[in-house]
């Protein structure tokens, strides 16, 4: 199995809600470390930007918009396989089709308030974390080192 890296969102809604922790503890139960984790609020632009493959589609503008109404948690997981992983946690964007015990059945309201994003696939991994963090800002952490 390789080691991975995967971007991660918490949503306005899952803020709002006060799950952060819940979320986050959720992903390291399961083996993914957060390498990178800043909270902020995203510009129109930013968030037009990272969402730009999207643009055509008719939801671009509300969820341009939600992103922007409050602010997200930005993540860098790492670890076995984690963009795989990370999707098998969050669940199907659809909480009413995801599976039990996952962060969108769990958390989340509807299709559009999911309450989180994760890359899928390690090439869109690579892009959207690097649309976040600079490279710079990324560290491998010997965790057995820091514990």
């Amino acid at each position: 199995m390789a080691t991975e890296r995967t971007l991660s969102i918490i949503k306005p809604d899952g803020v709002e809600k006060g799950i952060i922790g819940k979320i986050v503890s959720r992903f390291e139960s399961n083996g993914l470390k957060p390498i990178a984790l800043r909270l902020t609020h995203l510009s129109k632009r930013e968030a037009e930007g990272f969402y730009a493959v999207h643009k055509a589609r008719p939801f671009f503008n509300d969820l341009v918009t939600f992103m922007t109404g409050g602010p997200v948690v930005l993540m860098v997981l790492e670890g076995e396989n984690a963009v795989l992983k990370n999707r098998e946690i969050m669940g199907a964007t659809d909480p009413k089709k995801a599976a039990e015990g996952t962060i969108r059945k769990d958390f989340a309201t509807d299709i559009e308030k999911n309450t989180v994003h994760g890359s899928d696939s390690a090439e869109n991994a690579r892009v959207e974390i690097s649309y976040f963090f600079p490279e710079v800002q990324v560290h491998a952490y010997d965790w057995k080192k820091l514990t």
